[in-house]
């Protein structure tokens, strides 16, 4: 792989990583409003139950699917043929579209109570809370028609190079919501409802958001009505097995879901506060790095570059192993601080922040795992083969199955969190295993050696860090710059040993990121 092609995967995953971060704080406010709010409980249950059913099917159909399907073959389209044919396949892909996924809301606003009730039998046993549940999701499911089409314009602008403006429009969704909390929790019978509206609305700016840049790179969305055309045909077959092969974790999620409303109220709430922590630094990061490398590889593959796809894998997959290992550390040692940080106060008291931790931490331990997934799926993708990443993602989805009804049992929610991470692991196990089969060896060696030394690094900086969660008093309400001093204080100590150690154990990473600096001040 060439200077030049890790120079603009680093630049794209920075952006996407830059915007990510914007819109991941917004989410801790949002989900520090909605704690203090509606606390965990029958309401917020309902609510993270209710968004959990059109959220799973945007990760299957939208960013799932239809971008491992739509962004190799548009990319191909768009490297090897003239402008006016990827704009017109463009179109006629928004247009299917916009009528499949119309479609799709309005059954699954008419079969909400069907649903709900396959995926939470649990809710019967308690009065109001499956009728509650049903509500809600009857209002926030056309979120699922905007977020689609969403995704659609996002596959076309990665390819054009162009990511702040897909990664920065989730902001918009976290201030709708949380401006409809504040603004209109006392002006519905039913409190929480304010949050499924705020849910519709960010769904219609971040649609909206797309559109001018879309415009500005040339492809300004009309329709076309050619549902013949052979490159949709190729998308439409190839959406099929990504469905699976793609949403295999996030279906986990359900799963443990659906498994969490038959445990005592506040499972589901506990559950979705731990997800929603740890999949901060798999937006800033994980998704950062696949949408970044994916049009590269798509690119070289279409091109027969197989040594320059291996080079681009590779460099992906230590990227992310880099960063993730040590954010790994961090989240098992912080869980319970964090928690107490930003989402204790008001209706959610220090024990709900311990059991929501305990999910967290076990969530945490699949960090990395869970990172080189999403990697490694696009690499099939990108050499057209989704038939691989399904027979992994159906072993795994078993697996978690079968994890869950056991350790769930013991553990409780934290059970689910665990057999979420154990299934996780052997994915990403066979898919490296079958990719390395597929195109040969791709420096798993060096990937491994780089993960070693990344961990061995990151040790000492989760015992500074841990010593430095004893200066306060975690459990009391209140004293919230204390304890954001210390937590801050004390992550920043680590990040800078962290650093300092892998410099010391020679981690090729930060003589990469170094060498990148360099060249910046001399530049300037």
């Amino acid at each position: 792989m060439s200077d030049t092609e890790k120079k603009q995967i680093v630049r794209a995953a920075g952006v996407l990583g830059f915007a990510t971060i914007i819109s991941r704080i917004m989410g801790m406010v949002r989900d520090m409003t909605v704690s203090r709010l509606f606390g965990a409980g029958l309401a917020t249950d309902a609510f993270f139950a209710a968004f959990q059913i059109p959220n799973m099917l945007r990760r299957f159909f939208a960013e799932g699917a239809l971008t491992a399907a739509f962004v190799p073959t548009f990319s191909e389209y768009y490297t090897k043929r003239s402008k006016q044919e990827a704009r017109d396949l463009a179109n006629s892909c928004f247009t299917l579209l916009t009528i499949v996924m119309a479609t799709l809301t309005i059954l699954g606003m008419i079969f909400s109570p069907l649903v709900v009730g396959i995926m939470f039998p649990g809710f019967k046993e308690l009065p109001g809370k499956f009728d509650l549940t049903v509500l809600l999701n009857r209002l926030m499911f056309p979120y699922l028609f905007f977020i689609s089409l969403v995704a659609l314009c996002m596959g076309i602008l990665n390819t054009v190079r162009h990511f702040f403006t897909p990664a920065i429009s989730t902001v918009f969704l976290n201030i709708s919501m949380i401006l409809c909390a504040l603004l209109l929790h006392n002006r519905f019978q039913v409190p929480i409802v304010s949050l499924a509206i705020g849910v519709l609305v960010g769904g219609i700016l971040q649609l909206l958001l797309q559109l001018p840049t879309l415009y500005r790179k040339g492809f300004g969305i009309r329709p076309r009505l050619d549902f013949r055309h052979p490159a949709v045909r190729r998308i439409a077959l190839l959406m099929g097995p990504s469905l699976f092969g793609v949403g295999v974790y996030y279906l986990n999620l359900t799963v443990s879901n659906i498994l969490a409303s038959l445990l005592p109220q506040g499972s589901v709430s506990y559950l979705y506060y731990a997800q929603r922590l740890f999949e901060f630094p798999q937006g800033i990061i994980t998704v950062s790095v696949a949408q970044a490398v994916l049009p590269s590889m798509s690119r070289q593959a279409a091109a027969g570059e197989m040594e320059q796809l291996k080079e681009s894998l590779r460099f992906g997959l230590k990227i992310t192993l880099f960063i993730t290992i040590p954010a790994m550390v961090g989240l098992v040692v912080c869980a319970t601080p964090i928690l107490s940080l930003i989402f204790m106060g008001g209706e959610f008291d220090y024990p709900k922040a311990v059991k929501a931790a305990q999910a967290l931490q076990y969530y945490s331990l699949g960090l990395a795992v869970v990172a080189m997934v999403r990697v490694l799926i696009p690499a099939f993708y990108a050499l057209k083969d989704t038939r691989t990443p399904v027979v992994t993602a159906f072993i795994s989805f078993l697996l978690n199955a079968g994890l869950s009804m056991i350790l769930m049992k013991p553990l409780l929610h934290g059970g689910l969190a665990l057999a979420t991470t154990l299934a996780a692991g052997c994915n990403m196990a066979l898919l490296f295993f079958l990719l390395r089969k597929k195109i040969g060896g791709f420096g798993g060696g060096r990937i491994l050696g780089s993960a070693l030394k990344t961990l061995v690094a990151a040790l000492p900086m989760g015992f500074l860090v841990w010593c430095g969660m004893g200066l306060t008093d975690w459990s009391a309400g209140g004293h919230k710059v204390e304890k954001a001093t210390v937590l801050g204080g004390s992550i920043g100590a680590g990040v800078l040993l962290f650093i300092l150690t892998a410099h010391l154990l020679g981690c090729e990473e930060v003589r990469d990121a170094g060498a990148l600096v360099k060249r910046k001040f001399r530049k300037r």
